[in-house]
């Protein structure tokens, strides 16, 4: 069951949903309040921050005081596309990188409905980019993401890879929100129990960020990608969300391409339940379980001075 701690994730969800059936005109746009989704994360202690930019675009690195200097989690922050910020996920990556023991890098990305496909990867690719030309050995990056910005973890691998530059060691996915065409089963199989991501919102967000776009275009929708190649992938997604089949689907893709991919259903948990990490058992349990998958696909290495 449920732990109380972590039904806060719900709650929140819940009220976003009122919010967009119920909209306040005298409120700020939703992609502003949503800042709020940060707050359910409880703050990490002895982790500095640092912001600066990279070819415009504002980055902020993560540095618990425990970490290695070899290695980073370049971390892209979710929100549909059209919000979730540095802020929103700041404290998440946090916790991650703590747990972890290793430095991250956390990226943003244009939004919609004012930047559509590709300009978000334009910049995660770049951010990649950046590590690699800074002097950071691919072997010693790590990219993280949750919902929305699953696909662009994914396609800036994909990416890469095709244009045969040098692969990260591993992928973390939460709740990876990867095929544009919305038609899942689980959207109809859980309705009920996921708080917010409805099949009818996902739609819309999607709209948004494909534009003109094919939805099954492999860079847009890695639901449709040729997975091989790609590094040892890690999966966690709750059970009640109607993502579960954008998880569980990719997970065989991977697989049947003979990627080495490992997936954690938890049971009764929403949509990136792990902005509850520090508070709820479940989050500071799957933060635990991304380290431990982590920790032997990071080769030991003298220190190495990362561009900052």
């Amino acid at each position: 069951m449920p732990s109380w701690q972590s039904e806060a994730v719900a709650t929140m969800y819940r009220a976003w949903t009122e919010e967009l059936n119920n909209p306040d005109p005298s409120r700020q746009e939703p992609r502003e309040t949503n800042d709020h989704w940060g707050d359910l994360t409880a703050e990490p202690r002895e982790v500095d921050y640092l912001e600066r930019e990279i070819d415009g675009a504002a980055v902020l690195w993560v540095e618990p005081r425990n970490a290695r200097k070899d290695d980073v989690l370049l971390y892209i922050h979710g929100g549909g596309f059209v919000g979730g910020s540095l802020y929103t996920h700041r404290k998440l990556v946090g916790h991650l990188a703590k747990t972890a023991g290793i430095r991250a890098l956390l990226v943003s990305y244009p939004h919609t409905p004012e930047h559509q496909h590709p300009a978000q990867l334009t910049a995660t690719s770049a951010a990649y980019e950046w590590l690699l030309d800074g002097g950071v050995e691919a072997q010693h990056v790590v990219f993280g993401a949750d919902s929305a910005a699953a696909t662009l973890a994914l396609a800036t691998a994909l990416r890469a890879r095709d244009d045969r530059r040098a692969m990260p060691a591993a992928i973390y996915l939460i709740s990876p929100w990867v095929d544009m065409t919305v038609s899942n089963a689980s959207y109809e199989l859980n309705a009920g129990r996921d708080a917010y991501f409805y099949q009818d919102v996902v739609k819309g967000l999607a709209a948004m960020y494909l534009g003109s776009t094919d939805p099954r275009d492999p860079l847009a929708s890695p639901a449709f990608a040729d997975l091989a190649g790609l590094p040892p992938t890690y999966i966690q997604v709750g059970g009640d969300e109607t993502l579960l089949d954008d998880a569980r689907n990719l997970a065989l893709r991977a697989e049947q391409a003979g990627v080495q991919v490992a997936l954690d259903v938890f049971p009764g948990q929403q949509h990136t339940f792990q902005m509850a990490a520090g508070r709820a058992p479940e989050a500071d349990d799957a933060i635990r379980r991304f380290a431990a998958w982590v920790e032997p696909l990071l080769p030991a290495a003298p220190g190495i001075e990362i561009p900052r």
